[in-house]
Order: structure tokens, then sequence, then C-alpha cells
């Protein structure tokens, strides 16, 4: 029987409850297989939950929703897979973090040869993510404006050089003034720091007074209703996130007084439950990858046994792109 080191949560609080345990695996079951993990994503979604907000888990709880590595083991009907494929999840249950776990065999996708474990783990999430605010919450179209929030953030990044791919002319809100170059370099037209005041007038002033098409806002509480100045009549408010905290309630009559707005609150776990379109979701992820569109932003890379400073450094706003873990 195998035997994993995985990150346990006994109680909520900060990132000192995360300790680390070795666990005996049992054999994978029908339609299940084992994976051994190569790297390991961080999301900020993980970060909510080891608070115990947001999307609280019952205790004790592992963490992390995404991973890359080799099938190590397939069970009974398992088809089109086998030991030593290369393959990536989300939306796999909790528990990424860890060297290696047995999941559902219907929720991993092949991992392209031109992509490395820790690119894989970097995008599969944050990429997933992006790809259906850009394809699917809003069908990007050429010269749109865009505001994405947390440019330069893992999500941020992508979603910037994807958007601007499609030809959009992409505004993006930085946290710091040191943010700013990887916003730029990621493909915004223009960005602007939304933690100082009067950022939606110099968002304005930047595009000549053109608003957002669409708002992507993964900050929430600090930002959405300045978002909302943001946005064209008739035009698209989307939270996908709430870094700051969870955004402020929204009267309707609001949304009708700036402009007859759209609001709406996805989520990629919904986008992604059923297996086939998953697979489809992944496979246009992967050929924007191929045609350059996305890149994996790898900011930083810490072992397994060292998350503790990983959430440290993001909670702390330190980080630029993507944080992954190596076991």
């Amino acid at each position: 029987m195998a035997t994993a080191r995985v990150v346990r949560v006994r109680a909520f609080g900060g990132p000192e409850v995360m300790e680390m345990a070795t666990e005996e695996l049992a054999p994978p079951g029908a339609g299940q297989a084992q994976v051994r993990h190569a790297a390991i994503g961080i999301n900020f979604i993980d970060i909510s939950q080891r608070k115990g907000g947001g999307y609280p888990l019952p205790l004790p709880t592992g963490l992390g929703h995404e991973a890359a590595g080799v099938v190590e083991a397939v069970g009974p009907g398992v088809e089109g897979l086998r030991p030593g494929d290369r393959v990536a999840y989300i939306n796999a249950g909790i528990g990424a973090y860890a060297d290696r776990r047995v999941v559902a065999a219907d929720r991993l996708v092949p991992v392209p040869d031109t992509l490395s474990d820790e690119d894989a783990a970097a995008l599969i999430f944050k990429g997933m993510t992006a790809q259906y605010l850009l394809r699917k919450t809003h069908r990007v179209a050429p010269g749109e404006v865009v505001f994405v929030h947390a440019a330069a953030g893992g999500v941020g990044l992508i979603l910037s050089a994807w958007a601007k791919a499609l030809g959009a002319v992409v505004v993006g809100g930085v946290g710091s003034e040191g943010k700013r170059a990887s916003a730029l370099a990621a493909g915004c037209d223009h960005v602007v720091v939304t933690t100082a005041a009067g950022w939606p007038e110099r968002m304005l002033a930047a595009t000549g007074g053109r608003k957002a098409r669409v708002v992507y806002d993964s900050v929430g509480r600090d930002t959405l209703l300045h978002s909302l100045d943001c946005a064209a009549p008739f035009g698209l408010v989307v939270v996908y996130g709430g870094a700051s905290g969870p955004a402020p309630a929204i009267e309707p009559e609001l949304l009708n007084r700036k402009g007859c707005l759209f609001l709406t609150r996805p989520s990629v776990f919904p986008h992604n439950a059923d297996p086939a379109d998953l697979r489809a979701n992944a496979a246009e992820l992967f050929a924007a990858v191929a045609a350059g569109a996305v890149t994996a932003h790898v900011g930083a890379r810490y072992a397994l046994a060292d998350v503790a400073d990983a959430h440290r450094a993001i909670e702390g706003r330190q980080t630029v792109g993507a944080t992954v873990l190596v076991p």
C-alpha cells in the first residue's frame, strides 16, 4: 500500500494551522486513478478555506484544488489512462496539498508534452478560470474595453494576455506601483493602481473616456462599487473572487442608475463539473497556450513542507503570478 505526505488542517486559522502528516493510500477503486504529484498550485480560495471563510470545510480537512503529476495506477473500469501518463486536474475534491493521492479518473486531463509540470500546475485552475470568464461568462470580442482587476496576479496575468490576444483593449488594475510592469508585460494597454483614490477617473483618462464592456473583479469588497463606475452602459461586472473580503450587497436599483448594468458571480467548478465540458475547456486552454496567447507565470516555488511560508507570502501580497508547491 502506498503512503502519502499530506497537509492537514485540524482548526481554522493562520498559516501555522497547516500540519504535515503521513497517511496510507488505499489502492484506486473502480473509476479511480492514483497520481504522484510533481507540482501543486495554490489559489486564494485555499487561503480562504484554511481560515474557515468563504466555503467552510468540515474539519479535519486537506487543502488544495489543483495539481499536475504522473499516473501511478488505475482502478477497474478506467479507460484512456495508464501508468506513466502526465495529467493535471481541478475539481477533484479537496486535498491537492499532498505528494500523491487517489482521485476520480474522469477529473484528470492530459498534459501536453510541451508543458512542464510546474507550468501545468500554475495554469490548470487559473487558466480554466480565465477560459470561462473570457469565452463563457462574456465572449470577449476585438475592440472591446476590458478591465482586469489584480492584473499582476495568477489569474490576472492570464486574463490580460488572453484578452489582448482576442483583440481587446485591456486595462489592468494592480494593488501597487511595483506591479505595473508585470501587468504591462502581460498585455495590458493601460494600468491603474486601484489602492489609490480616484482610480476610476484615471481609468477613464487612460481610455479617452471609454468605459469597459466587461469588468473582471476578483478583489471584491474594496473594489466592487467602483467597478460599477468603470462599466459601460449595459455592460457586465463579473465578481469571481474576494481577495479583499466578500463583495458588498448590491441593490438592483443601483445597477439601473449606473447604466442598466449586469452583475454576475460565476465559479470555475460548475463550468467544469461535467467531464466532457472539463476536457473541452482544458483543450481550449491548452490550444491558447500553444498559440502563444497564454503563458504560465510561476512567480515563486516552495517545498510542500514550507506551505505556511507560501501562504504568508500570498496573503502579504508579496507574490507576482502563480505560486506552486513542489513535493
